[in-house]
């Protein structure tokens, strides 16, 4: 069994089924791949956001699991009728772990916790307002991991800006009713991330005490072209740097991480003043 997230100070948890990316990745440094199967009603979810819908399939993850020693994770679908044939053909095909999304209640979990018994670990997102007013009752139960899904949770919550759980608190009170090994948000190479840098979110997630973070859409934008055996140890030497700063360095970081969102937002609020005023003078 590949060695758990606990067990280390940082995992970076790749998004891919490409099967020679995989290998350069892991042999680069990066400790876990996820297949994801996540897709029912997520279009019509999501509509209108910024955000990417995977449709990977059983043979995905069977082709995953042959390439790499690696953890493999499976992302299924978020609770529903399909759930115990998705854990079934998941843990069939090797999965190491299941991600259940779109987590609203603790029977939820148990149920897939159940299915699973002990022949994989079972992960939660937390992404629905539900589940982030039941945190401390999700901590309880015997999950292998935290992700906190910012995109969903913005549209739930009917929020333009993802990062506003940064600011208001709601991120700082969910981590702090987790033990369980804890991730948010997502990261790129150091001197790239937009909107807000990534060394930002780097320290954040330092100053948190995260232990994952995904490697996803501007991961796979922003390595193309670079060397993947140069730029993930350097990435992975960022997070460890962000974990040997001053606590005036982590204050610093932090009023420079509020202030990015605060711009993101202040641009927000003139956009839609200006769509406003188009619409009124048509």
């Amino acid at each position: 069994m590949p060695e758990t997230t606990k067990e280390k100070l940082f995992s970076l948890t790749l998004f891919s089924t490409r099967v020679e990316f995989i290998c350069q990745a892991v042999a680069a440094g990066v400790d876990e791949v996820i297949v994801d199967w996540e897709h029912i009603g997520k279009s019509e979810r999501q509509a209108g956001a910024d955000t990417q819908i995977n449709h990977d399939t059983l043979d995905d993850l069977r082709h995953v699991r042959a390439c790499t020693s690696a953890r493999v994770i499976c992302r299924i679908n978020r609770f529903g009728q399909w759930t115990p044939s998705e854990v079934e053909m998941a843990i069939e095909a090797g999965a190491d772990e299941l991600l259940l999304p779109m987590v609203r209640c603790c029977d939820e979990v148990e149920s897939v916790l159940n299915m699973a018994g002990s022949r994989c670990g079972v992960g939660i997102l937390v992404e629905t307002v539900d589940a982030i007013h039941q945190a401390s009752l999700l901590a309880k139960l015997p999950i292998s991991r935290v992700y906190v899904g910012l995109n969903d949770l913005a549209i739930e919550r009917h929020s333009s800006n993802i990062f506003v759980p940064l600011l208001d608190g709601t991120l700082e009170s969910v981590r702090s009713a987790f033990k369980q090994p804890f991730g948010f948000g997502g990261l790129t190479l150091p001197d790239r991330g937009h909107p807000v840098p990534c060394r930002l979110l780097i320290a954040e997630m330092a100053r948190l005490n995260c232990q994952f973070s995904f490697l996803r859409r501007s991961f796979h934008r922003d390595i193309q072209g670079r060397d993947m055996a140069v730029e993930i140890p350097r990435l992975l030497q960022a997070i460890e740097q962000a974990h040997k700063r001053t606590p005036d360095s982590i204050a610093q970081d932090r009023r420079e991480l509020e202030e990015a969102i605060h711009i993101i937002l202040s641009r927000q609020i003139d956009e839609d003043r200006t769509c406003l005023y188009k619409a009124s003078a048509l």
